[in-house]
């Protein structure tokens, strides 16, 4: 693939689709982005926009490069925005259905490009690539949130794919500035397979009355040198979306390590999903961010289990945008934080409680 400019098609324009989006046009590629709606489209140019401008502000980029920068993003509710696409990565809801219909369109659209690539964190990547013509093209590029920050991305090579298709997948990559990992098609890859066992022995511990989510968030911090706890960045994640990334690996490999915990399940009938409702294991005080048409969120109150929340994120991470036209990762590396150790916001988040 070489490091000279292409175009770089992405589909779904939530949190992951803008951000891998950003993180392609700083690299100096054009960027042909397919929203679900022209709503959709504004929030996700705002969002873009407000984040180059953060980074002038921090003098990482001048004004012009900015500017610069926007002019090579076009973004469309039509498929057909992608057609000139060298390459077309999928972000869309983790949905298997959802993204086998997806690739077959894709294929017939998207003629020109040499690899279709999708972002999913768990899904077999072997499904989506029988459902177009040319299987050898397609791979997988699983890139961690918030895009523009996290360096890994892992490229997942189904049994399908072509060498000169990974060989693409990971210039490409490099093109961005990612470490890229090259890993097998299975359910988890590396990152969420090891993971989300942990998270969800961190449920378990808590259900069993070991200690409180905030001594074990401490713990972990404080024990292991991790940014955050599990607790938080369970919360990060979103709860529906470790359940279901719990329930993939669970369904793959039938290991007992992956049975969600009881009280995952609770929570998520509940609605209480994290930092993206205002309430999962810790609760959130919500107020508007411009430009993403969700909310930031800052500890406050009380988590279920009566404790105060505690534990500060400064992973950087911005749980809003799961929408059909964008999936939420996942996949947060509990070693990956934004440098400014500022929460969604661009604000430090408060501690409550202690």
């Amino acid at each position: 693939m070489g490091t000279e400019t292409r175009c770089v098609g992405v589909v779904g324009s939530g949190t992951m689709g803008a951000g891998i989006a950003e993180c392609a046009v700083l690299a100096g590629h054009v960027v042909a982005l397919r929203s679900r709606s022209e709503a959709r489209a504004s929030a996700t140019r705002a969002r873009l926009e407000a984040s180059l401008e953060r980074r002038v502000t921090k003098g990482n980029l001048s004004p012009g490069q900015a500017a610069a920068a926007l002019r090579r993003v076009e973004i469309a509710t039509d498929l057909e925005v992608l057609a000139a696409a060298d390459i077309v990565i999928e972000s869309v809801e983790e949905d298997l259905t959802t993204k086998r219909a997806l690739f077959a369109e894709l294929s017939r659209t998207c003629e020109r490009a040499e690899l279709l690539a999708t972002n999913t964190s768990t899904l077999p990547v072997v499904e989506l690539a029988m459902a177009t013509g040319r299987p050898e093209s397609v791979c997988g590029i699983h890139f961690f949130n918030p895009a523009p920050v996290m360096r890994l991305v892992e490229l997942v090579r189904p049994l399908t794919a072509s060498a000169e298709t990974m060989a693409r997948a990971r210039a490409f990559a490099e093109s961005l500035g990612k470490s890229a990992v090259e890993v097998n098609d299975e359910a988890g890859f590396v990152v969420n397979a090891l993971l989300f066992p942990y998270l969800n022995d961190a449920i378990r511990l808590k259900e069993r009355g070991v200690a409180s989510l905030e001594a074990i968030d401490e713990a972990m911090k404080g024990g292991c040198g991790f940014p955050m706890g599990p607790f938080a960045l369970l919360d990060l994640v979103g709860l529906d979306v470790s359940l279901s990334i719990l329930e993939a690996l669970h369904a793959e490999f039938r290991d007992a390590r992956y049975a969600p915990a009881p009280l995952l399940r609770r929570m998520v009938t509940a609605g209480w999903l994290g930092r993206k409702t205002g309430r999962g294991f810790y609760t959130y005080e919500r107020r508007p961010t411009p430009g993403q048409g969700g909310y930031a969120s800052e500890p406050g109150g009380q988590d279920p289990g009566g404790q105060d929340p505690g534990g500060q994120d400064p992973s950087g991470q911005d749980p809003s945008g799961q929408d059909p036209g964008g999936q939420d990762p996942g996949g947060q590396d509990p070693g990956g934080q934004d440098p400014s150790g500022q929460d969604a916001a661009g604000r430090e988040p408060s501690r409550a409680g202690s």
